[in-house]
């Protein structure tokens, strides 16, 4: 069988169950896992035979997409702001609106007034470390600390800082009951999260493949109380927050105004609300003053 051959009845497989322009990029991508090689190297190769052994490595990713698992957990990493991060399971798969939260981090920061050597981060519900390790990448003076009430995860984002030669200070704590003695008396420069903020009602809306494989405790919140982590995180801010530091959050695109009512009442300053890339509020950035 040819490469090109071996593409096609990929694409045709995944056809019933993705959207064509989906599944023609799961196709490259397993392709390209299990080959090693760029596009213009591949397309070299169409008309050439598809090594066997690596065909029954295609045909086994093929499989777990049909049963509707994300190419990522298949794949075991996946790229974020030009890195690779392994993922699993246990951590949620990086999104692109999370990319947009840590551009605008990032910009602010290069164009701040805050000196570097001294800046202090902390990103409370870590996950696979995608923006400690990110931010820690860009500022290799700064300190830097992961936060996550899972083992599981602070094991894979430990495993990510290696892959991605940085040093980040983990901490195993719950942000709804912050008692970790390791924080008690530290104070950041900025404050950034991703909590959960998926409301159960909001189940119904969601991808079968997000349901199944990624973690619930990453995703939701209870309907009654949807703005519980960020109540949690102001609060942890007031006490953790150096004077006029900042906090960033990715917030759910149902509840930006309430978020924003949510930091004014707990004395939060020049709140910013921003859309990402597909027009829905996604992150806020507010200070302590």
């Amino acid at each position: 069988m040819t490469f090109r051959e071996a593409e096609q009845n990929f694409k045709d497989s995944l056809r019933p169950i993705y959207e064509s322009d989906e599944a023609n990029s799961l196709t490259w991508l397993s392709i390209r896992h299990i080959l090693k090689i760029e596009k213009i190297e591949y397309l070299n190769l169409k008309d050439t035979e598809f090594p066997p052994e690596q065909y029954e490595s295609l045909l086994i990713i093929l499989e777990e997409l049909k049963c509707g698992k994300p190419l990522q957990y298949i794949l075991g990493e996946t790229e974020f702001y030009g890195l690779t991060f392994l993922v699993n399971s246990s951590v949620l798969i990086p999104r692109p609106e999370t990319e947009e939260l840590v551009e605008w981090l990032l910009t602010d920061i290069s164009h701040s007034e805050l000196s570097i050597d001294g800046l202090k981060i902390i990103d409370i519900g870590t996950g696979s470390g995608c923006i400690p390790i990110t931010l820690k990448k860009h500022f290799p003076k700064a300190s830097i600390y992961a936060l996550d009430v899972s083992d599981e995860a602070l094991n894979v984002s430990n495993q990510n800082a290696i892959l991605n030669q940085t040093e980040l200070n983990f901490i195993h704590a719950d942000i709804l009951n912050p008692s970790n003695n390791v924080i008690k008396d530290e104070k950041f420069s900025i404050i950034v999260s991703n909590p959960p903020y998926i409301t159960v009602s909001e189940k119904h809306h969601m991808l079968p493949n997000v349901l199944e494989f990624e973690p619930h405790l990453a995703l939701f919140v209870p309907n009654n109380d949807p703005l519980i982590f960020y109540k949690a995180i102001a609060d942890f801010a007031l006490k953790h927050l150096e004077k006029h530091g900042y906090l960033y959050l990715e917030i759910n695109e149902n509840l930006g105004w309430k978020a924003v009512q949510l930091l004014k009442e707990w004395g939060f300053s020049g709140i910013e609300l921003r859309k990402d890339l597909s027009g829905k509020d996604r992150m806020i950035r507010s200070q302590k003053i």
